[in-house]
């Protein structure tokens, strides 16, 4: 985004390509937990470890020194480069936050991601397969949502938001959202609605709750790049 200009600002309404039709609404609209995804997508908590080590590392390496002050010196040497390593992944998982938007409504989930080419991804209810969720401590988490049918999606196009290592079949993911299991009641409820022969069907079990629920129709995935229209 350049500086002074919003690219969102021509947006009938923050967070989706157009106005939605007669007898759709909006459920609910959020976005990504920065720190969320600062732990999650960018493990910044792994990289502040591996310049503990190396600070570690260097101090130990300079032991012999016959002061104090010249293995203080070595491994606060690596401060700046850690500083800015980490204030690095730090500003990627902001940028991901801020230009994120995730809309549920009464017919389809939409993704507004896209850092630097804005693209809007319309996810009706009739492709859904399969929504999960996976929390974390906080109550933050990730709702993965398996698409049926021949609308795909490429992996790289949705990442982050995208459940991690299903490149095949990759899977649209509202990822990081506060108060996820709230978001994927609300979900699973407008699903269950909106497809009356939805049935329950697990599809992971590495969460302290999982919200799943199942269904199939004939409405198309469609995706929308660049500037929203």
């Amino acid at each position: 985004m350049s500086a002074g200009h919003d690219d969102y600002a021509i947006e009938p309404i923050r967070g989706l390509p157009e106005v939605p039709p007669a007898g759709e609404h909006i459920l609910w609209q959020g976005a990504p937990s920065w720190w969320e995804m600062a732990k999650h997508v960018f493990h910044i908590r792994a990289a502040s470890a591996y310049f503990l080590l190396l600070i570690g590392w260097r101090a130990g390496v300079h032991m012999q020194a016959e002061t104090v002050r010249g293995p203080l010196v070595a491994a606060l040497s690596l401060l700046p480069i850690a500083a800015a390593g980490l204030g690095l992944l730090a500003l990627l998982a902001w940028l991901c936050s801020r230009t994120s938007v995730y809309t549920i409504t009464n017919r389809r989930v939409v993704l507004r991601i896209g850092v630097a080419l804005p693209t809007a991804i319309n996810i009706p209810f009739g492709v859904i397969g399969a929504a999960g969720l996976r929390l974390y401590p906080g109550g933050a988490g990730d709702i993965p949502l398996a698409l049926t049918g021949a609308g795909r999606v490429a992996y790289s196009n949705l990442w982050p938001h995208v459940r991690p290592w299903h490149f095949k079949s990759p899977e649209p993911m509202l990822r990081g959202v506060p108060q996820a299991g709230l978001v994927a009641e609300l979900l699973g409820q407008a699903l269950s609605e909106a497809l009356p022969a939805a049935r329950v069907s697990p599809i992971e079990r590495s969460a302290a709750k999982n919200a799943v629920l199942a269904g199939k129709g004939a409405e198309g995935l469609s995706i929308a790049n660049g500037h929203p229209a």
